[in-house]
């Protein structure tokens, strides 16, 4: 990561932040205002060792992503990861935060590495008046491009694209109709999402299925790209390797929500406990704390709860994988290509995972980890067990995931392929 020493601007926003932050961000005229100043001449100047100055008069492109941020899981890290690499592709990349929380913290103690950030706080789903001060706020700094990320952000970059003739760009991290596990807020999320993308430029997808399946849903096929996620090569040492007939630690790495399976490995943890010897790590917050009682009712009755160690949100994903003998992640539904997957696969860490959407363009059954039927609690049991038996080998499983991620999951090329559909954007915008 490239080093930045926080300027007093930096420090000053960063006291101000608890008396300045009583009015909603989305009061009607209010301007917003970054909670994390602009990059510094030193993050500049280590940018000028790829491009020339020249370069970077013509190429540079200012870039406004709109974001939920109340979470920082799967699509968070992908845009916090575009904010840290765009630079490196002559790209300033900005966010806007309409829904505040998490995303917004983890930006401010980057002291502006990671761009700067903006909160318009919506009061509900069709609370459209943050409209207004985004649109200040692309004119004012000068916003060449919107990228939304979530149904609700490809609402307000709609209104805000025809409001300021900005083009704007859609990244398609999971289905919007398969994304929870309550039909009705699908439904809507859905609907939401179509109508939006009427006036949208183009389309990236995270994975090859979600290309075919925008597809189907009606997409150009020259209005769709597929920017494959990546993650940093980070793996970080390990200081132990698991034996055949010792104890093996299995972790999921997730915000834990009804369709990312925590229920399915649970019971599958319960049918092997008296086979062998395995610990589940549960990393990662709860969606809802209704949630989370369904999970603990159900550790009780499976009786299992000496088995499962809980560990809660981290801020250091690499550091926790480490502590892992594999990464288990038992998807039922709505995956584009998970980040912690990538992340498993950058620390060296085997994959079990299950059959869903785009998983399997990242783990071939067998070479970089195993693939579980999804929704099926004894096919996932069957998999822990051949990689904790030695049916198949830990060190060559751990050696291919982490080659893979390095030839085609890195942040670079997930940057780089970004904006490259940035600049065939704008290469299409008329002439004012």
């Amino acid at each position: 990561m490239i080093s930045h020493d926080p300027s007093p601007k930096a420090a000053m926003w960063g006291m101000a932040r608890a008396s300045t932050w009583g009015t909603p961000k989305s009061s009607w005229g209010q301007t917003l205002e970054p909670i994390v100043v602009q990059p510094s001449a030193s993050r500049t100047a280590s940018i000028a060792d790829d491009f020339s100055e020249v370069e970077q008069a013509i190429d540079q492109v200012k870039v406004l992503h709109l974001v939920n941020g109340e979470h920082f899981s799967g699509a968070e890290r992908v845009q916090s990861h575009l904010g840290r690499c765009l630079p490196e592709c002559g790209v300033q990349a900005d966010f806007v935060c309409l829904k505040p929380g998490k995303f917004a913290e983890i930006l401010l103690q980057q002291h502006g590495k990671w761009g700067c950030c903006y909160e318009a706080p919506m009061a509900h789903r069709l609370d459209w008046r943050c409209v207004w001060n985004i649109r200040k706020l692309i004119r004012r700094e000068q916003y060449q491009l919107l990228h939304a990320h979530t149904p609700r952000t490809a609402m307000i970059a709609s209104m805000a694209s025809c409001l300021t003739g900005v083009p704007w760009v859609y990244h398609v991290h999971s289905p919007a109709a398969r994304d929870s596990a309550n039909p009705i807020g699908n439904r809507i999320n859905s609907i939401i999402e179509n109508v939006s993308l009427i006036g949208c430029s183009h389309l990236i997808t995270v994975s090859e299925s979600l290309r075919l399946e925008c597809m189907r849903q009606g997409a150009d096929e020259s209005n769709v790209t597929v920017v494959h996620n990546g993650v940093p090569a980070i793996c970080p040492p390990r200081d132990h390797r698991p034996e055949v007939g010792g104890t093996w630690t299995i972790g999921m790495v997730a915000l834990m929500r009804p369709r990312k399976g925590l229920e399915i490995v649970l019971d599958a943890l319960s049918k092997l406990r008296d086979q062998v010897d395995v610990r589940l790590r549960i990393i990662g917050p709860f969606e809802t704390a209704e949630y989370e009682e369904v999970i603990n009712d159900q550790i009780a009755h499976l009786q299992i709860s000496s088995l499962i160690e809980r560990v809660g949100f981290t801020n250091d994903v690499p550091a926790e994988l480490a502590k892992l003998d594999a990464m288990v992640l038992p998807s039922l539904y709505g995956e584009g290509l998970p980040m912690v997957v990538l992340e498993a696969m950058a620390a060296g860490v085997p994959v079990i995972a299950t059959r869903v959407e785009g998983t399997p363009e990242a783990i071939t059954d067998g070479i970089e980890g195993l693939l579980a039927e999804p929704k099926d609690a004894a096919s996932l049991a069957a998999k822990i067990e051949a990689l904790v038996t030695g049916r198949h080998d830990w060190d060559q499983m751990s050696k291919a995931a982490f080659k893979r991620h390095a030839r085609d999951f890195s942040d670079h090329a997930m940057a780089a392929g970004t904006a490259a559909v940035y600049r065939n954007v704008l290469s299409q915008k008329p002439a004012k």
